[in-house]
């Protein structure tokens, strides 16, 4: 790792969190919503239970669906929405909620600078799903035991390899987007804050309900969302603070096998939906109970496995965020410190993913056709088939995957 990174990382190891910046609240909330509650057992191995049931009840179609929020995701909505009061936050019309709130107070050059960037990165946010693709496909072939000629096996370091170059992809996205997002801050004036001190962090409560403020007729699908996406995060940017920035659900890394659609799928479309918080972890219990204690074993071992990365994880995003949040009061972020720590969370996300698509792999090689009936029945998406391919959550034919057996440590 290079010494500038070193250097940044050391800073918030030996300091820990930093206080809020800009009116940001401290981390506590409803339902105890921190970074340590994410990373503690309990929340992993329910998380991780969810996703070996989604993966080893799925198939390559559910793999891809991902929520846009979840990538380029250093701005602190994630926790915005978790803590929420109430059940505000996990309401499919949270996010609208909070953008037509931001869209309201800022000028016309200030939406220009927004709509400006959604036309610059739309393309590039679609090139960065497709980049997820071949890990999937990879993941899906260890579980077929599709296995090149000349392989044992996923190679751990192909995939950790892999998954730095799509997180710095991703990294140079959110660089970006926080360059844009400070420049606008800087451009705000005194009745504009003031606005702005009025929509409370963590309670959508005292947020106007208002109708769309964005015209779609004026934009692709790909920028509308685009323009949504950066509006809601340069609320929670601008109102949070740097343990916000920190902070990640439970299921933010490993996000390659299937749960999120299996999480949203009966929720698309849906205005007014709400999702139970409830959800991952009674599934993730049951499908414990499911298996035998071999079986089993094989998931549980997870969490000592990933402990250290988690570790690491966490204070690698406190220290993306101080980098970003430089832009709150100069230009003068550093992108290559930032690139930096982006492709070694990479590489640690891709470890954390080489180990979960390692291990359902075996599990699922040991189950039993009476245990297949019963993950099917747990998983009791019938009514959702999924089909094609997803970029993030819009449906497109199934591409035509490039040869992924690179990933197995095989070049040709």
């Amino acid at each position: 790792m290079k010494r500038h990174v070193m250097v940044v990382m050391m800073a918030w190891m030996i300091s820990g969190p930093v206080s809020a910046q800009r009116g940001g609240r401290s981390p506590q909330g409803p339902g105890n919503y921190t970074i340590e509650q994410a990373c503690s057992d309990r929340a992993q191995l329910n998380t991780i239970a969810f996703d070996a049931l989604g993966f080893l009840t799925g198939d390559l179609c559910s793999s891809t669906f991902l929520p846009p929020g979840k990538v380029c995701d250093y701005f602190g909505f994630q926790y915005m929405r978790d803590i929420d009061t109430g059940t505000g936050g996990h309401n499919t019309d949270f996010l609208t909620d909070a953008a037509n709130n931001v869209w309201t107070i800022l000028n016309g050059a200030q939406k220009e600078q927004l709509i400006a960037l959604a036309r610059e990165q739309a393309g590039k946010l679609q090139d960065l799903a497709r980049m997820r693709f071949p890990l999937i496909k990879a993941f899906h072939r260890e579980l077929q035991k599709d296995i090149p000629t000349g392989s044992t096996g996923l190679n751990r370091e192909a995939v950790k390899k892999y998954s730095g170059d799509l997180f710095e992809s991703d990294g140079l996205l959110a660089f970006r987007r926080a360059q844009i997002f400070g420049s606008v801050v800087l451009s705000l004036d005194a009745a504009q804050k003031e606005a702005f001190s009025k929509l409370v962090f963590g309670q959508s409560s005292t947020w106007m309900k208002m109708p769309e403020q964005i015209d779609k007729r004026g934009f692709t699908h790909e920028e509308h969302v685009a323009l949504m996406t950066y509006a809601s995060e340069f609320l929670s940017w601008y109102r949070g603070s740097v343990e916000a920035d920190t902070y990640f659900c439970p299921e933010r890394h490993g996000t390659y096998f299937g749960s999120f659609y299996m999480k949203d799928a009966p929720a698309m479309g849906k205005k007014g939906y709400s999702i139970s918080t409830a959800l991952t972890g009674d599934k993730g219990e049951a499908f414990l109970d499911t298996l035998t204690a071999s079986q089993r074993t094989l998931i549980t071992s997870l969490i000592d496995l990933q402990r250290g990365d988690l570790v690491e994880i966490v204070k690698i995003r406190r220290a993306i965020s101080f980098e970003l949040r430089r832009f709150l009061n100069s230009p003068g972020a550093d992108q290559a410190t930032a690139l930096a720590l982006m492709r070694r969370y990479g590489e640690l996300d891709g470890e954390i993913s080489w180990c979960y698509a390692t291990h359902f792999s075996q599990v699922a090689a040991t189950l039993t056709g009476t245990q297949k009936e019963s993950l099917m029945r747990l998983r009791d998406l019938d009514d959702y088939p999924c089909s094609g391919t997803y970029l993030y959550s819009e449906r497109i034919p199934m591409p035509v995957f490039a040869n992924t057996d690179f990933l197995f440590g095989v070049t040709k």
